[in-house]
Order: C-alpha cells, then structure tokens, then sequence
C-alpha cells in the first residue's frame, strides 16, 4: 500500500501528521472546505456505438483505400467517405429500401463520385500542363503510397548548430566593426 495515496488534501494531512513537513497556512482552509471529488469509473465504460457504425465497418472492408488520409482531422466539417456512406444506408432503410439494396444504391454513389473526383482531377492536370505549371496531388492515392509519403514524413528537425554559430560569429563581427576601438578578443561582445 503506498503511503501517497488519495489527493491532495489527504496526502498533506498524512505528511503534516507524520511530522515530513510543516503545516502549510492553507491547509486549514481547505479542510474547512475541501475540494469536490469527481466520481471515479470502475472500467465499466460504455462503448459508443452509432446506428450506422455497422456499415461504416462494411465499407471499410470492402474499400480499405477510402480510409481517412489524415486521422487527426477526425471532427473535420466534411466527414470520411464511410461515415457519409453509412448515414446514407441509414437515409435510404428509412425511406422503405431493403438493407442490401440500400447499400448497394450507397455503394453505386460513391464510386460515381470518386469517378466524378478522378475526372476533375485529370481535366486539371491537363490544365496544368498546358499552362505549363506542376500539376496538383493527387486526390486518391495507393494505401501503399501513403504508406510511404507517412514513413518520410520525419519531424522537423532544429536549427542546425553550426548555422546559430555562424550566425553568432556575423554578429560578433558586425558589432566589433561598429564599436569604436572594438578587437577581435574582446569577451563581452553584445552589450544590449
């Protein structure tokens, strides 16, 4: 059992008594009025489930390269295809169409708009090069491009060392020039 379990209040309560530390000036106040304890679940967390998350899981394993591109965008306006895809589901059972031909209804409409999708894009890259500019990305890549495009992607790394010293030798430099009487040795070179 350790001896620092509890909050704040009890911990303090138990150093104070054991004679560890003084007791603080707030200590009394608070025990006048101690904090709110906020109920603590026992891991009997619910599972949020929504009434098309079924079909969410259908079209992703039928079109695994619809994933989200970028998963941190997650409570983007413009939600993921499976997501629209599932509501869709959901919409056309409401109205009366059995379960299978509303996602294959669902199904038909999105290919039409990724086909839509790659056509517009391919008019731009046209466009491009006859304005002779870099054609735009891509809108659908390979699941296995963009692996690769997320393996490069490393973290920026910091300003180089070797460039701050150079820089910081430039300014020495600059100063020592403008400073009457200024030398190369002098130590204290920035007196700002």
């Amino acid at each position: 059992m350790s001896w620092m379990k509890g909050d704040l209040l009890s911990k303090s309560r138990r150093l104070v008594g054991g004679l560890a530390m003084r007791e603080p000036v707030w200590l009394k106040a608070m025990e006048a009025s101690p904090p709110p304890v906020f109920p603590r679940s026992n891991g009997n967390l619910k599972k949020i489930v929504l009434p098309e998350d079924s079909y969410v899981r259908r079209f992703a394993r039928k079109h695994p390269e619809a994933k989200l591109v970028e998963p941190i965008k997650v409570s983007a306006f413009i939600p993921d295809p499976a997501r629209v895809y599932g509501c869709r589901v959901l919409q056309l059972t409401k109205n009366g169409i059995s379960e299978d031909d509303a996602m294959s209804v669902a199904n038909m409409e999105y290919l039409a708009e990724r086909k839509e999708k790659k056509k517009a894009y391919k008019r731009l890259k046209e466009l491009a090069v006859l304005q002779d500019k870099a054609p735009p990305p891509k809108p659908y890549l390979s699941s296995k491009r963009e692996m690769q495009i997320q393996e490069k992607k490393a973290p920026t790394d910091p300003p180089s060392v070797r460039r701050l010293v150079n820089q910081l030798k430039q300014q020495k430099e600059v100063l020592l020039q403008d400073k009457p009487g200024g030398s190369a040795n002098h130590d204290h070179w920035i007196d700002e």
